[in-house]
């Protein structure tokens, strides 16, 4: 972390938070300063762009000291990604959180060993390169086990570590593809839809996460020597979204299609455009949210037709339903649709870019925001979930300068001194 980067103090937190005109000022919330749950857990991050350091992050937000390994001279890619201000992309500050940085040339002999030095002291090591590249370097899992039999060693690849595709290059945006996503996700005969976000990298960083945190728990359970490999793959981190899709085509042999604005197979659940302009996302799929709906909405007639008194039903016509449905919507703003949608218990709600999210005064009331400063000046980074109200994670400091902490970790961990420190800067390997 460079000077100009710091965490921000709770009293300027609490009197910076976006003020919400014409709305109550939530209870601004403190962060608290007590024990994270993963305090005492120790990553190692040898990944870059973001599934593996989205891992991490995670981790670390939670307590884990994660100690990043980045290439000397560039860094890790996401540091120059989309928007740049003052030389740094924005999206690093918050996906660096937390994270000390080491620069170590991993395809030298000096940083290799760097880095099973470093696996000795250390509990997990995430990495994200294709198949392979680890044990070219001599740090694949058998090479680190022989040091460390406790390390979780997590891999993130697009395809795993096994198969006939291990060895792809596995970017998120194929592997949502191969791994079903997009097939579902988009217009009926037209070309699927990407979200604008890095959806697969994301879900797989969760699942690392969540990889560690079980085989953490069996390692604790079960005493040292427990350690184990944790293989993760994108394309199998969407595959586990895809719900019923599986079973429905392994016990009915249906394929499910993409389906615009709803879901199949539940009805009402879309989108309708208020004579503002505005979109309301409506859900009223159970038989007496159905009922409460229509009756809001002065069709009564809809509410005691036998037609739509069971989901079955409703699906059977569901264009007429959503064709009522719209045309009510048509006839009020926005926010006269959600006054009207809430009195009657229907669970509904409206579509929200980041600046209405920040308008928002849940979003505010649940601190979903936090501030950081960076070169003098105030930063919003995301606050994290899961939510524990025991132990809550939190953001210590933005992300780090390139090789901030490669002294301090190299001295404390390795006891690497100043000759060694002066020879290894020399050759290029920090």
């Amino acid at each position: 972390m460079s000077e100009g980067a710091s965490v921000v103090s709770n009293e300027f937190m609490e009197s910076h938070l976006p003020t919400i005109p014409n709305e109550p000022q939530p209870a601004k919330k403190m962060i608290s300063a007590g024990a994270r749950p993963l305090e005492g857990l120790v990553v190692l991050e040898l990944g870059q762009i973001l599934a593996g350091p989205f891992a991490s992050t995670i981790l670390g937000y939670f307590g884990a000291e994660v100690i990043k390994i980045e290439p000397p001279g560039a860094g890790d890619t996401i540091r120059d990604w989309r928007t740049v201000k003052n030389g740094t992309s924005l999206w690093w500050w918050s996906l660096g959180r937390n994270k000390q940085s080491v620069t170590v040339d991993l395809k030298s002999q000096d940083g290799q060993q760097i880095v099973r030095d470093l696996c000795a002291k250390c509990d997990v090591l995430i990495e994200n390169f294709r198949p392979g590249v680890m044990e070219n370097w001599g740090l694949g899992p058998d090479d680190i086990r022989a040091i460390n039999a406790d390390l979780i060693y997590t891999r993130i690849s697009g395809y795993g570590q096994t198969g006939p595709y291990a060895d792809r290059p596995g970017f998120a945006s194929v592997c949502e593809g191969f791994g079903g996503f997009r097939y579902l996700n988009g217009v009926p005969g037209e070309l699927p839809v990407r979200p604008n976000l890095s959806l697969g990298d994301s879900l797989a960083g969760i699942h690392a996460a969540l990889g560690v945190c079980m085989a953490y728990i069996h390692r604790l359970q079960k005493g040292s020597g427990h350690g184990q490999v944790v293989d993760v793959s994108i394309f199998e981190s969407v595959f586990n979204l895809l719900e019923a899709v599986v079973p429905e085509f392994s016990g009915a042999g249906q394929v499910r299609q993409p389906s615009g604005s709803t879901i199949t197979g539940i009805v009402p659940s879309n989108t309708y455009r208020c004579n503002d302009g505005k979109l309301v996302i409506i859900g009223a799929n159970t038989k007496s949210m159905f009922e409460r709906l229509t009756r809001a909405m002065g069709r009564e007639d809809l509410a005691v037709d036998p037609r739509f008194s069971d989901n079955v039903g409703r699906v059977a016509h569901e264009r007429l339903i959503d064709t009522a449905i719209a045309d009510w919507a048509a006839t009020v703003s926005l926010d006269e649709a959600l006054g009207m949608l809430q009195d009657a218990s229907i669970a509904a709600g409206p579509i929200l870019n980041v600046e209405d999210m920040f308008a928002d005064p849940h979003y505010q009331a649940r601190g979903a925001f936090e501030e950081v400063i960076v070169d003098g000046e105030v930063l919003h980074i995301p606050a994290m979930a899961p939510r524990l109200v025991d132990t809550p994670g939190r953001t210590v400091r933005p992300g780090p300068a390139l090789g901030e902490h490669t002294e301090d970790v190299l001295k404390r961990m390795l006891n690497t001194d100043g000759e060694e420190m002066s020879r290894l800067r020399r050759l290029g390997v920090i």
